[in-house]
């Protein structure tokens, strides 16, 4: 039978098309989707179990996979099947998590998965730009109690005009490269990275990319009309509402709440009174009346400690710390803290503290990364590490968490652009987070300015950070922005984003909106106190490390790189790889070698922490790459006496060496070579080619000499058939004697 299929295709205005189909794969799902762009497509399907899982929260999994052979590809390595998830693959799930999320209801905890994978590839399509989409359109194919469809976009802006879901190619050309999820009403996530753009920019380009969104919206409307709309299912809630239970609690928290949250305490002593009066309000209940309202008193708690803090902030302009709204938290910094790393600083602002190291190396130390949708690699990259005791915490270490990955790369992106181009290393910043209480990811772009800036690696301009919180309330029209936001004051506001820049613009950001219809004004006088915020650390950091070191330090690399035509190359690694593994012996040095196919030439990097052993690498490039011009005059030393001349190697290129014919030797005839040179005399010598009759290079001694009076040159070997004939005679002659 063959089946149904339903297809709506959305315009982006420049030839290209984006279109959602369903009914042909995966119809078991609770809904499914196809969204293809050119040859790139994904398919994305969504399930919901119906029973509820005894959790406090939704356990959402969304799920984004590249799979090898929707580009023609075998998985690298030993193992030829897809196995865990790249990074790349994790900030794609990221973004998507951090759209649905929220438009679940609270108190809908059921297993859901939303699987994505690219099943076919196209170089000219990013396929994490329609991610988003198809994850919504799936969903609106289902019966999942889910708010609002939304979608994502990736917007770029190259020579000023603003591209939607632009290309790879076009994105190497932009100075904006942002995503944007939003539903039709609200922008609900930015994240990306810009070249130094101002603040009216970048709410500019989140305008673009939102007009772009609500038509894709619109087509998954069409769709799912088309289709046939579910009826959303029904499920189990927790607990029902209880308004009075809700007042007595309010009653007995708020005040109370209200003044802890005025006192300005630290965070642990302002969680342990927060908890105090939590158990003080349960110690009123009895045992059987916390058996069935528990959870329901738990959450009115909750609620009224949210609504007190709130409160206290749009009242009095006062925060959980005793801070203004625009105030930072006070900073102390410290660069070339551990002795044996090529660099390092402590940032700390309040009670959230990073560590950062530089570490300084090849290319062959550049981070592969390799997806179906892209390979390259980094030579400069991030590593962000969050490990329980910075919030005083123990749980169960299992690697690397996607939290994890998307801070470092949010810090990664935030630096990126002001590593010089012609920087001549690898560089790996690793940033430890030794406490934190909000915004160890923007600590983590402080520290690691400053730690680069101690390496000596050359930044273009330091870069700064800060995570801004907003609190508004609707009815009253009243909202207040906060620089430098707590981790408490993260979990109660309206808006958290992270503003990273130098002092002439922004770099990068990350977003997350969740209060519906939030003004583009509010939004730019959000970040304009942003601007003021990052200044200000800004002058902290650059009061403790004014500009990047000169130099390395003495223990760190450092680092030659020189360039030698191809047919080199093979000389300089010898056979077998003899003579580079022999040179970096003795020289104690690491050599990399690779080619450039643009200019046809090698690129050898030379890393070694010895002057000496960089110059005496040095030495040998030039001695394999040396090659005389004709007409030059050279310094030569004699390393060999021969019959008939001596052997003699360049002085400025040592292995290099040229026979010095004993005709050459002098302008008298010379019957011993030893008569004119001896063994280990430098000498002059003139260079003149390849000499047609030997065809090999030939040099002279005489030639630099006065040729004597009266001198007349003797016939060459390539002159008459007499000429020939008569030397011919005299050979015989010889012999006769002997």
């Amino acid at each position: 039978m063959i089946p149904k299929v339903f297809k709506e295709v959305i315009d982006l205005g420049d030839g290209r098309e984006i279109s959602i189909e369903t009914g042909k794969l995966a119809k078991q799902a609770h809904g499914s989707v196809v969204v293809q762009s050119g040859k790139c497509m994904l398919l994305c399907t969504v399930v919901s179990n119906y029973e509820q899982k005894d959790l406090p929260f939704l356990p959402l999994t969304v799920d984004y996979r590249e799979k090898f052979a929707a580009s023609g590809r075998y998985p690298g390595g030993f193992f030829k099947r897809e196995a865990r998830p790249s990074d790349g693959e994790v900030l794609t799930m990221r973004l998507v998590d951090r759209v649905l999320r929220p438009l679940f209801p609270k108190d809908y905890h059921a297993e859901t998965q939303v699987m994505i994978q690219l099943m076919s590839h196209d170089d000219d399509v990013m396929p994490d730009a329609m991610a988003g989409l198809a994850a919504s359109a799936a969903i609106q194919l289902s019966d999942f109690p889910f708010e609002c469809a939304i979608s994502e976009a990736r917007v770029g802006r190259v020579n000023g005009e603003f591209i939607i879901n632009p290309s790879r190619a076009q994105l190497a050309e932009s100075d904006i490269d942002m995503m944007i999820g939003a539903s039709a009403e609200s922008v609900m996530m930015v994240e990306g990275e810009m070249k130094e753009i101002s603040e009216e920019e970048m709410v500019e380009a989140i305008k673009f990319a939102h007009e772009h969104i609500k038509n894709q919206i619109d087509a998954q409307m069409r769709l799912a009309d088309a289709f046939g709309r579910k009826e959303v299912r029904e499920y189990e809630t927790e607990g029902n509402e209880d308004a009075d239970l809700e007042k007595k609690v309010h009653d007995m928290a708020y005040d109370k709440v209200y003044a802890v949250a005025k006192a300005g305490s630290s965070k642990h002593e302002r969680g342990a009174a927060f908890s105090e009066i939590k158990e003080e309000i349960k110690a009123t209940f009895s045992e059987e009346e916390l058996e069935e309202f528990g959870d329901l008193v738990s959450d009115y708690y909750r609620k009224t400690e949210k609504a007190a803090i709130r409160d206290l902030t749009l009242n009095e302009g006062m925060r959980l710390d005793g801070r203004k709204t625009d105030e930072i938290r006070p900073i102390w910094c410290e660069v070339d803290y551990l002795p044996s790393t090529h660099g390092s600083s402590i940032f700390t602002r309040g009670e959230t503290q990073a560590l950062a190291t530089v570490t300084l190396g090849t290319s062959r130390e550049a981070n592969q990364i390799d997806m179906p949708s892209y390979e390259g690699e980094e030579t400069f990259y991030l590593h962000y590490n969050f490990p329980p005791f910075c919030t005083g915490e123990a749980r169960p270490i299992r690697g690397t968490s996607r939290r994890e990955i998307g801070h470092g790369n949010l810090a990664q992106r935030a630096l990126k652009g002001m590593i010089p181009e012609d920087c001549p290393y690898t560089v790996r910043v690793v940033s430890e987070v030794l406490e934190s209480n909000g915004s160890s990811s923007m600590a983590t772009v402080c520290s690691g300015t400053m730690a680069l800036m101690d390496a000596g690696v050359q930044l273009k301009k330091p870069v700064s950070g800060i995570a801004m919180g907003l609190i508004s309330d609707a009815d009253s029209g009243k909202y207040a922005v906060l620089s430098d936001i707590l981790g408490d004051e993260d979990h109660l506001g309206d808006m958290d984003f992270k503003v990273t820049g130098t002092a002439d613009g922004i770099t990068a950001c990350q977003m997350d909106i969740k209060v519906k219809g939030l003004s583009y004004e509010i939004l730019v006088k959000a970040l304009k106190q942003a601007a003021d915020g990052r200044l200000h650390i800004l002058e902290k950091l650059t009061d403790t490390i004014s500009a990047p070191n000169a130099d390395v330090k003495s223990h760190a690399p450092k680092m030659v790189t020189v360039k030698i035509p191809n047919e080199y190359i093979g000389a300089l690694i010898g056979p077998g790889g003899k003579v580079i593994q022999e040179l970096q012996k003795e020289t104690d040095t690491t050599i990399v070698i690779n080619e450039d196919p643009e200019t046809e030439e090698g690129i050898v990097e030379i890393l070694g922490t010895g002057q000496e052993g960089i110059d005496a690498v040095l030495a040998k490039i030039d001695s394999i790459t040396f090659k005389p011009e004709v007409g030059s005059v050279y310094e030569v030393k004699v390393i060999k006496i021969l019959d008939f001349g001596a052997v003699v190697e360049y002085v400025e290129a040592p292995g290099n060496e040229v026979l010095l014919h004993i005709s050459e030797l002098a302008w008298d005839r010379t019957d011993n070579v030893t008569d004119v040179v001896n063994m280990g005399d430098v000498i002059d010598v003139k260079y003149f080619g390849i000499d047609k009759r030997t065809r090999k290079e030939k040099v002279s001694k005489k030639a630099l000499e006065p040729k004597p009076e009266g001198y007349q040159e003797r016939k060459s070997s390539g002159g008459s058939r007499d000429n020939n004939r008569g030397r011919d005679n005299r050979n015989r002659d010889n012999k006769r004697k002997d």
